[in-house]
């Protein structure tokens, strides 16, 4: 199974640019153009969070305009820049949302599950995990426990190093998250956005990857008293291919490149005593 996961595309209103900078709409365009030209095609994508830059009905509007283009299923939690009633009347023709309280939901994808939890505090920047959201992930764990499971949340729930977003990362249910997800070996991958860059550790003996912003980055900056800023570096996204309990997980950049270009030399290559095979196309001794 391929699932594509794409994070905080803060879809402004027309014409509207993210922080008078970023052309967040633009992008968001870009990136459903490198979802449709993947191959093979993904199975479903996921989305980490900050689908919207102030959780209008109108971005919301412009959001689903983007994923209805889409040949396959999208599944979202919400991150601090959404709101949690436009969210839910945004995807609630797709029927995996719950229709009241948080937008915790669990959906199966062949042998897969995917469990989104709503880390979501109303008009703050930080993340938690009520007790329900909690009692909802022990119980989903605990349905499945021969399927590899993804657990995706906007708010990572570790440190990074990168201090102002430290600051408004998840606190409340931080470390219960992390008990809760040992207890469940087939846990195959903690899923997050929020921090607009690529970032991995452990949480729980289980991978925690953060996934880049198909819009802007934060700026790489490790210093305690770095400014908060963000750059608009390569927008990209990540490729998590599942078979079995296993995952691989590719960085795939959101813009077209130069290329491909074959690794074919030809004979009389300065400085090489190997030759190319045009047939097989790779490089012979």
């Amino acid at each position: 199974m391929l699932i594509a996961h794409i994070s905080d595309l803060h879809i402004r209103p027309r014409g509207a640019l993210a922080y008078g900078v970023s052309e967040t709409n633009l992008f968001a365009e870009h990136a459903i153009h490198a979802l449709l030209r993947l191959l093979p095609r993904p199975d479903c994508v996921i989305v980490s969070g900050d689908l919207t830059d102030c959780g209008l009905d109108e971005e919301y509007a412009l959001l689903r305009e983007f994923f209805d283009r889409l040949p396959f299923p999208v599944f979202a939690v919400p991150g601090n820049h959404d709101q949690r009633e436009p969210f839910r009347r945004a995807f609630a023709g797709d029927g995996y949302l719950p229709t009241e309280g948080y937008l915790n939901f669990v959906v199966d994808r062949d042998s897969v599950r995917i469990v989104g939890l709503d880390s979501l505090v109303a008009g703050e920047s930080h993340g938690a995990l009520a007790p329900e959201t909690l009692d909802f992930l022990d119980a989903a764990l605990a349905a499945r426990p021969d399927a590899p499971t993804l657990v995706m949340l906007h708010h990572p729930p570790f440190e990074t190093g990168i201090g102002h977003m430290d600051a408004v990362r998840l606190f409340d249910g931080a470390a219960e998250l992390a008990t809760i997800v040992a207890r469940h070996p087939h846990v195959a991958r903690i899923l997050c956005g929020h921090v607009h860059r690529s970032i991995q550790t452990i949480v729980g003996g289980h991978l925690c990857q953060i996934a880049p912003s198909v819009a802007h980055q934060v700026a790489l900056d490790l210093r305690p008293e770095a400014p908060s800023c963000f750059v608009l570096e390569a927008p990209e996204f990540l490729l998590h291919m599942v078979e079995n309990s296993a995952v691989v997980t590719h960085a795939a950049k959101v813009d077209r490149a130069p290329g491909p270009f074959p690794f074919l030399l030809p004979a009389e290559y300065p400085g090489h005593s190997r030759q190319a095979s045009p047939e097989a196309g790779t490089i012979q001794s």
